[in-house]
């Protein structure tokens, strides 16, 4: 009997929870609706129009097949469905917009990239924020470097050298985040890297991917400039070179 009346005490504490989960989840959504359509005039009309469209197409559909007035819920829920991934593509461009082009910006796009993949950050960097990082997938190796190209060329050359000896013949690519085309290695935009990382052909298997990732790790050792690199894009108006003093003296 303790143990029924436990278990639905259980239950329902759990439900409780539920609850409360969504109705925080439904009111940071709506909170990011609210700042994204201030700066986004277009967001409520696209959305808007996504449903109405939707409800439109479906009510006529349904018509044509004499069943229009079960085919208009279907059709709205359907405009939902478009209005909340139109929300979310507009809002992630947003986020990229201002993180592209500051310290650190590549290192938080990386770590948005699914399961399947080992991201080991700035592997080596200078005290300019230049930075390598390191993500292995099923691909094999990639090295993304972000900051300046002149200054990263001579970085990824060392630190491919020493993975090739660590790796042998699995593939390693390159990749800097940036916007100039026909450049090697190749550049892509901050906001098209992780797209990039998954259209590389699957090269190994799953479990060798975890292997290589703890053969390299046991490889890389853990430097200083990897704790002077910032955790994710700093602030637009951040005093950088403050930073990079401060940077310096822990280095």
């Amino acid at each position: 009997m303790a143990k029924s009346e436990l278990s639905k005490a259980e239950k329902k504490e759990a439900r409780a929870a539920r609850r409360q989960a969504g109705k925080e989840q439904r009111g940071q959504m709506w909170e990011a609706l609210k700042i994204q359509s201030k700066q986004d005039k277009l967001l409520w009309p696209l959305m808007i129009g996504a449903v109405v469209l939707s409800a439109v197409v479906f009510f006529f559909l349904g018509k044509i097949w004499g069943g229009e007035w079960w085919m208009l819920p279907l059709g709205i829920l359907v405009g939902v469905m478009l209005a909340m991934t139109i929300f979310s593509r507009r809002i992630q461009n947003t986020v990229y917009g201002k993180a592209e082009g500051q310290p650190g910006a590549a290192a938080w796009a990386l770590d948005q990239l699914r399961s399947g993949w080992r991201v080991n950050q700035a592997v080596a960097a200078t005290t300019n924020f230049d930075a390598v990082h390191r993500v292995v997938g099923r691909c094999g190796i990639v090295l993304v470097g972000e900051g300046q190209p002149h200054r990263l060329k001579p970085l990824m050359m060392q630190e491919k050298k020493k993975v090739a000896r660590v790796v042998g013949d699995t593939p390693i690519y390159e990749l800097i985040v940036g916007d100039e085309e026909g450049t090697t290695p190749e550049q892509v935009p901050l906001r098209k890297l992780n797209r990039r990382l998954t259209r590389y052909p699957m090269n190994i298997s799953r479990q060798k991917v975890d292997a290589l990732d703890t053969r390299l790790r046991a490889l890389s050792t853990k430097t200083s400039v990897q704790n002077q690199m910032p955790k994710g894009p700093i602030p637009q108006g951040a005093k950088v070179r403050n930073v990079q003093r401060s940077a310096r003296r822990r280095g």
